[in-house]
């Protein structure tokens, strides 16, 4: 059994790629299971990932890095015992640090299992942005990468790219850079394929992946370990996030869904930058009609909505769900402008519906929540 951790700040395109990874090796004839990490109480990836036909495994209401590592373990176990996959993709959420989940799977001394080498996605598009707002937290998942993908590469600038990459190489000289779109067919898709989860490496390749920057690591003074390993990485990202759901008490059109999600999301993201004028992060809604699913995705203040149509048969009860993540931006003003927002456009829309209001969010260390296992075959 593989395992490939594929982490990045959030909007750096995870669940695209995992997608495209899982579909492409489940083609293939191998068999393939997710481990899904979000913030909070309601996941958004896992339906997404699910309604492409894979299995997943979702892990919410804290960050896996820290206080889910008891569950990753059983998770594997069990993923091992009743599917038996040949590959096991992890998308931590945006705001973890994904060496530290690597660490982990390490130290579970796992029987028949490679662990592949660490990816860190980094959306090139908006990375200017990225290193202004998140900066002390996107340098270390930079710097403990083995595997840089630059991605979204068809958004930017021809002659910007060689810059970024020779930026990003600086920040951390022993990881692979590769330039990725995983939106495109081409070289880079496959190069990025071969390295990550190809034959085994050479003894020399192994020496190069494994190799980190350890050495130019911040120690932190009191426990003598680097700094990553002892900070709370949702706390340490400057991130505030809120994860909810609602449910339609009526089916509604294609049409109407897409129409209202849209405007749910032009309205939060005007609210937001009201108070965070140059924010990034991750919005993402999710919200189901009688015959699609369609899922709208914001990453920063000067990023277009984007919406993604998913094919699918819908159940009784259609639901809307949001995971918000914004930098620069108070917590629970973040929760009123989510929930006032969707309140007040499904009010006029004339669409019934009911909150699901999560539980408040504690991010405890040592006292794992439980885990939902979830096999679509």
């Amino acid at each position: 059994m593989k395992i490939l951790v594929v982490g990045g700040f959030l909007g750096s395109g995870k669940t695209s790629t995992i997608i495209r990874l899982g579909t492409e090796f489940s083609k293939a004839g191998q068999k393939v299971a997710i481990i899904v990490n979000e913030i909070g109480e309601v996941g958004i990836d896992g339906d997404v990932i699910s309604k492409y036909g894979l299995d997943m495994t979702e892990l919410t209401s804290g960050c896996i890095c820290c206080s889910l590592k008891v569950n990753m373990k059983v998770t594997l176990t069990l993923l091992e015992k009743d599917y038996k996959p040949d590959i096991v993709l992890i998308e931590p959420t945006g705001i973890a640090f994904p060496q530290l989940i690597k660490n982990e799977i390490n130290l579970m001394d796992l029987k028949n299992t490679t662990i592949q080498p660490l990816v860190t996605l980094i959306d090139g598009s908006r990375f200017k942005q990225l290193m202004k707002e998140a900066k002390n937290f996107a340098m270390r998942q930079i710097i403990d990468a083995e595997i840089l993908c630059i991605n979204k590469i068809d958004l930017i600038e021809k002659i910007r790219v060689p810059i970024i990459e020779a930026s990003v190489q600086q920040l951390n000289p022993t990881a692979k850079v590769i330039l990725l779109s995983a939106s495109l067919e081409d070289e880079h898709w496959h190069d990025f394929v071969k390295l990550a989860m190809g034959d085994e490496p050479t003894q020399q390749e192994m020496r190069e992946l494994k190799t980190t920057s350890a050495d130019t690591k911040e120690i932190d003074e009191t426990t003598g370990a680097p700094v990553q390993e002892s900070l709370d990485s949702i706390e340490a990202s400057g991130i505030a996030s809120y994860a909810t759901e609602y449910m339609i008490n009526d089916r509604i059109t294609a049409d109407l869904a897409q129409n209202v999600a849209k405007d749910i999301m032009d309205a939060i993201k005007s609210k937001v930058m009201e108070l965070s004028p140059e924010f990034v992060g991750h919005i993402k809604l999710f919200i189901e009609s009688e015959s699609n699913t369609f899922k709208t995705n914001l990453t920063a203040y000067d990023q277009d909505v984007t919406t993604e149509v998913i094919d699918t048969v819908t159940g009784d009860m259609p639901r809307l769900k949001v995971l918000s993540a914004v930098s620069s931006i108070d917590h629970e003003k973040l929760v009123h402008i989510v929930n006032d927002t969707i309140s007040e456009k499904l009010n006029d829309n004339m669409i019934n519906f009911r909150h699901n209001k999560p539980h408040g969010h504690e991010h405890n260390h040592g006292h794992p929540k439980p885990i939902n296992l979830i096999n679509n075959n």
